[in-house]
């Protein structure tokens, strides 16, 4: 087992109650521990830990390191965290990374592939390993003899896996953990506290993402399929717009770090909120600015056009500006690129304040459905000018790094 860029475990939730989907939690130890690696899943069985916070002997009282059955010594390690771990995983620790590959009938090279994917830090030939781990190998090398993945499917399955989960895991701990303003029993310190909470929160938690992880998962499947054709299905045509807050690396210097983080947030929330509503997705944040997409330009224009909107009505955030382009992206373990997405972020970066500017597609194609005029001229000779949802200005063309010369086009809505 090797670490991989995140460096985190991750964990793999149960099905629906009462239904096994694959292994359970393969959640790491690494909130308890701080030696991540792969985990088990909650349950009864051996070493399920008894419920209740753990009485804790005394670090004298629990003896030198001790060597394990193979003649290696192993740290000693503080029980709570290995309490908290067993707690998490519902299982014991049993199996060497070597023996638990050969207890899952893969080979080693394999086992190493799928749990540097997953993000499990080196743990050389330590007994860190459960039942759960060996089961979740065989069956993602069940999958791959199966014929119904590719082993390289399989490693970007267990990568996408655990790089989400990492990140949705050191999010919840340091959420939960820094609400609490006052332990629940005096004397009692913030690692004695993470216990009861983990053992309260956990199970709700479990459920509640496979929950969200089904919903999105249906949404993502019902837009696969009312796609004309499997080369469109690679190479889809979406409008991708770069939302940037301005100024923020000179509010990095003026805020404490609290409140940036606060500030950060609330830009993350609004966002989030406002593009889910409106039919988009959130492709990702990145503090000061966030990337999403919508399938029509229709439906971007209206969600850029309200987050200006809305952070120009906040008095407590910096003005936002936008860039968007419609085209051909590439889609790859949730995320897009291509020259279309490339195109977005250099537009974003010469976007007046609280202003959007698209590209001549993006443009093209809001005449193409109707919600927008080719010229004001045009606007003015129509029946019904109201019927225009979102107004054009040309702008001069401008050059942008690596793409050439552009000509951005100013979106607004029409009064």
């Amino acid at each position: 087992m090797t670490v991989d860029d995140t460096g985190s475990g991750n964990g793999a939730p149960r099905g629906p109650r009462g239904r096994d989907t694959g292994g359970g939690s393969e959640a790491s130890g690494s909130a308890a521990s701080g030696d991540p690696a792969p985990g088990g899943r909650r349950g009864s069985g051996p070493g399920a830990p008894e419920r209740g916070l753990p009485d804790l002997p005394d670090r004298a009282e629990r003896g030198p390191d001790q060597p394990d059955d193979a003649g290696h010594t192993e740290p000693r390690q503080d029980p709570l965290a290995l309490r908290i771990e067993g707690l998490i995983l519902g299982a014991e620790r049993r199996y060497t990374p070597f023996q638990a590959a050969r207890a899952a009938g893969v080979s080693m090279e394999l086992a190493s592939r799928f749990w540097r994917a997953m993000g499990f830090a080196d743990i050389g030939q330590a007994k860190a390993l459960t039942e759960a781990d060996v089961l979740a190998l065989r069956r993602l090398a069940g999958l791959v003899e199966a014929g119904l993945l590719s082993e390289a499917m399989a490693v970007q399955v267990a990568r996408s896996t655990g790089q989400t989960t990492a990140r949705l895991a050191e999010w919840q701990i340091d959420s939960f953990l820094e609400g609490l303003t006052e332990p629940p029993e005096p004397g009692m310190t913030r690692t004695e506290v993470t216990y009861p909470l983990i053992e309260l929160l956990l199970p709700e938690l479990e459920e509640f993402l496979v929950y969200v992880w089904r919903r999105q998962l249906a949404a993502s499947t019902g837009r696969v399929i009312q796609v004309a054709d499997d080369e469109e299905m690679v190479d889809r045509r979406f409008a991708v717009a770069f939302a940037d807050l301005v100024g923020f690396t000179r509010l990095t210097r003026r805020m404490e770090e609290e409140e940036l983080g606060e500030l950060v947030e609330a830009f993350e929330t609004t966002a989030a909120d406002l593009v889910a509503a409106r039919g988009g997705r959130l492709v990702k944040t990145l503090g000061d600015e966030v990337l999403f997409a919508a399938d029509d330009a229709g439906t971007a224009a209206e969600i850029a056009l309200l987050l200006i909107e809305t952070m120009a009505n906040d008095g407590s955030m910096p003005e936002l500006r936008v860039g968007m382009t419609f085209g051909t992206i590439t889609t790859r373990m949730g995320d897009v690129f291509g020259t279309t997405v490339n195109l977005a972020s250099r537009l974003t970066s010469i976007a007046p304040k609280n202003a959007i500017l698209v590209d001549s597609a993006f443009a093209a194609e809001l005449v193409r459905t109707g919600e927008a005029p080719a010229s004001e001229a045009e606007a003015a000779a129509a029946e019904d000018p109201g019927e225009y949802r979102f107004a054009l200005q040309p702008m001069h063309q401008r050059p942008v790094r690596g793409l050439g010369a552009v000509e951005p086009w100013l979106l607004t809505r029409r009064d």
